[in-house]
């Protein structure tokens, strides 16, 4: 009986640690969702216009939206004829209204100047601690998906041995 205690309070132990860090963790990676590429400067960003190749990307939905074919399209990568264009080296402002390729008219004219034009310092460069914890959140969160799963595996195996145990009297 006294076993049978102590593996369900372990049991119980694990599942609370394992609550906890899962909330910690989950508030470490919820900072934003800019891309790596996103300039710094910026808490909060609805969506970059790409002055380059006249798109735009809608930051929270991580997709680009663009003109083809008569219509705006929703993708998540740019078009092939766009293939040179190096997101990175890019000049992007930000633009925090809703649906801004429908004055499309309007950014393309103010913004013509920053065709060409790079400088921006980006998330995945800066030496800023606040985004190098978002440029890491992607691989924090894969190595915690990771241990979640190792830790499912262990509880699973120990359940067995209590099973076993259990049923051969020890």
């Amino acid at each position: 009986m006294k076993k049978m205690i102590l593996t369900a309070a372990i049991f119980l132990g694990c599942i609370a640690y394992k609550q906890e860090a899962k909330a910690q963790i989950s508030l470490s990676i919820n900072i934003g969702s800019q891309p790596d590429w996103g300039p710094v400067g910026y808490d909060h960003v609805d969506y970059y216009y790409l002055p380059d190749v006249g798109a735009y990307y809608d930051v929270p939905a991580h997709q680009y939206i663009y003109y083809e074919n008569n219509a705006w399209v929703r993708r998540a990568a740019l078009p092939g004829r766009y293939s040179n264009y190096n997101v990175y080296n890019g000049y992007k402002v930000v633009i925090n209204e809703r649906q801004p390729w429908l004055q499309d008219n309007v950014y393309r004219t103010k913004y013509a100047g920053y065709r060409g034009r790079g400088g921006q310092v980006v998330i995945r460069d800066s030496k800023d601690v606040k985004y190098r914890n978002h440029w890491m959140a992607n691989k924090q969160r894969q190595a915690y998906h990771k241990e979640l799963q190792r830790d499912r595996k262990d509880m699973r195996q120990d359940a067995k041995r209590y099973n076993h145990d259990s049923k051969h009297g020890h």
